[in-house]
């Protein structure tokens, strides 16, 4: 068990045996919450809104393709962008 010290902003530092066990760099964020009278620090990783939207569209299924090649995948976008343009979306 390591113990450490509140400072006088509140600071505290994560020992480095700790740190290295939670892989915690410089920059990281971390969840602080509380339960049962315990701290607990959570590494978290933020991601862009829109790439987690995508990540959501993705496992509900809704994606495009599989393309067999680039030149495939290009076409079909083409024809998506000409069915909007033509409907007013």
């Amino acid at each position: 068990m390591e113990l450490v010290t509140v400072k006088n902003k509140f600071q505290i530092v994560i020992p480095q045996s700790i740190r290295e066990l939670a892989h915690i760099g410089v920059g990281d964020l971390l969840e602080a919450s509380i339960e049962n009278g315990k701290i607990t620090f959570t590494p978290k990783t933020v991601i862009d809104r829109h790439l987690s939207e995508a990540l959501q569209d993705v496992k509900d299924g809704r994606t495009h393709g599989p393309y067999g090649n680039a030149s495939d995948a290009i076409t079909a976008l083409e024809a998506r962008t000409a069915i909007r343009k033509t409907s007013g979306e």
